[in-house]
């Protein structure tokens, strides 16, 4: 996140506004409401943990013991449980 200026994108009323408010202080304006993303959109990692886990549940399906994936995805045994045994 970066820090603008407020006198550079404000019009001068609306600052004068603001100032009555808050002088001199650093505030966070929000993402609206339609804009936000959810988790792990912006940086891929909900995907990355989505193949992660539909891998983990397919090397399950063919065997692989819940001890050896968590040795393999460095996850623990009841981690593990939860990704082979949920309905996803």
């Amino acid at each position: 996140m970066k820090y603008v200026n407020a006198k550079s994108i404000f019009p001068k009323e609306l600052l004068e506004e603001i100032q009555k408010y808050v002088n001199g202080e650093m505030v966070y304006v929000p993402i609206s409401k339609g804009l936000q993303k959810k988790w792990g959109e912006r940086s891929g990692s909900k995907n990355y943990l989505k193949q992660r886990n539909l891998e983990i549940r397919q090397r399950f399906s063919v065997g692989v013991t819940i001890e050896q994936l968590s040795n393999q995805f460095f996850l623990s045994h009841d981690s593990i449980k939860k990704i082979v045994y949920s309905k996803e």
